[in-house]
């Protein structure tokens, strides 16, 4: 097969600028059910939610186990010591196909898509990348005091002190009042969360991305079924009860618990290969990189971090927000989703078709990678009306603890 050399003619158009056995393109895309966390994942690790999607991935797509080149995981919380290398083990691929984890708090499971897309430019090859977050078996974290004694604390320092450190709560707050975003607005975004997730159930939308996991044994050896779906959409959540919430992080003041995503276990990973390779696989369709960007921002206002990237993306690109198709912004936040899609002129109502973490819960490390199996999914459900001289455009975006966001831009290409 001979290499594409000609430069991309635009993102509206079938050309990339890179040759076709450097070109990164998503394959296949699978994640866990997202489950709060303590509740019906809590029995399993980090390594035990991620090994049967590195699994099924395999199967999927006919990947040799022995050809995919490495691993690349991204987790926030765990117990370190390379959750990347033991899942992938765990899964059965063989010992000499090493892993590697990555940290980029929230962002961690973008992140390592991103990595692994940057890998397949440098060299082509094939990876499994994507995020895992085990939140109910996270291990207790502490410091030393000057005497050896544990002194425990909830969470790492994201920033120092004299840039301010916030809760996460607290700079959705401060994300709120910076950029006007009201209670009503917040609660209206939640809700509709909520009843699109709900709607997705129903209609079985989440079925084909989602890999059954073992549910936890009984009192006997039998095991109790599997867990098979998410558990975080509220069918009854209404308005009347959307006003009932207080504040839960600052007095007076507008995020509550209605309007914040609530922790969750799960995990989410994709297969990345050239699209030379991807030919070659037999593949019919996936999400082309076409490009990803990462930018820092005060941390105070730690929220908007994924509008910084998603900025710079767009213009880099030379894409306008109204030309992307599909949009899937993380949302730890209601406040924080909205102040970032005011800023890029994208309608709240075009993002997050069948509901995001407001709904499905925040599996931190993973979450990043759960968008992107979100826009492989919702690319392959749209109906084939769409004009065949622009291939849809697709955006994950997701804000980052510390004052960073990454976005990527991918196009749904048929192959």
């Amino acid at each position: 097969m001979s290499k594409s050399t000609e430069p991309s003619p635009g993102p509206g158009c079938r050309g990339f600028q890179l040759p076709d056995d450097r070109q990164p393109v998503i394959i296949a895309a699978l994640r866990t059910p997202v489950c709060r966390a303590n509740g019906a994942l809590k029995h399993l690790r980090s390594h035990e939610l991620l090994a049967p999607v590195l699994t099924a991935l395999l199967a999927e797509t006919g990947v040799d186990a022995g050809e995919v080149a490495d691993v690349v995981i991204g987790n926030a919380v765990g117990a370190g010591g390379n959750v990347a290398r033991l899942a992938a083990l765990e899964a059965g691929l063989p010992v000499t196909v090493p892993g590697l984890t990555v940290d980029r708090q929230c962002g961690s499971g973008l992140d390592a898509i991103v990595l692994a897309s940057q890998l397949v430019a440098a060299g082509g090859g094939t990876y499994l990348a994507g995020g895992v977050e085990s939140i109910s078996t996270a291990p207790l974290r502490a410091h030393r005091d000057d005497d050896g004694e544990p002194a425990f604390f909830s969470r790492a320092q994201f920033a120092p002190h004299s840039h301010g450190d916030p809760d996460m709560g607290v700079a959705a707050e401060n994300v709120a009042r910076e950029y006007g975003i009201s209670r009503a607005r917040q609660d209206e975004f939640a809700l509709r969360s909520h009843r699109r997730a709900v709607a997705a159930q129903a209609k079985g939308t989440f079925a084909g991305e989602t890999v059954a996991l073992p549910a936890a044994a009984g009192s006997g050896p039998a095991a109790l079924g599997a867990v098979t779906t998410d558990d975080g959409p509220r069918p009854k959540l209404s308005e009347a009860l959307m006003a009932r919430f207080p504040a839960a992080f600052v007095e007076s003041g507008t995020v509550t618990a209605g309007n914040s995503c609530f922790d969750a276990d799960g995990a989410a990973a994709v297969v990345i290969t050239s699209l030379a390779r991807a030919r070659e696989l037999g593949a019919a369709d996936g999400l082309a990189v076409l490009g990803t960007e990462t930018a820092g921002v005060e941390p105070q206002l730690l929220g908007v971090g994924a509008a910084a990237a998603a900025s710079r993306l767009l213009a880099s690109q030379a894409v306008d927000a109204a030309d992307v198709d599909l949009v899937e912004f993380n949302e730890a936040f209601a406040s924080q989703t909205l102040a970032c899609l005011d800023h890029l002129g994208i309608d709240a109502l075009r993002a997050n078709a069948d509901g995001g973490a407001l709904a499905l819960g925040h599996a931190y490390g993973a979450s990043g990678a759960v968008l992107v199996t979100r826009l492989l999914a919702q690319a392959r459900q749209e109906p084939g009306q769409i004009a065949a001289a622009r291939e849809r455009l697709a955006l994950a975006m997701i804000s980052i603890a510390g004052g960073m966001g990454t976005a990527a831009l991918l196009r749904h290409i048929r192959l």
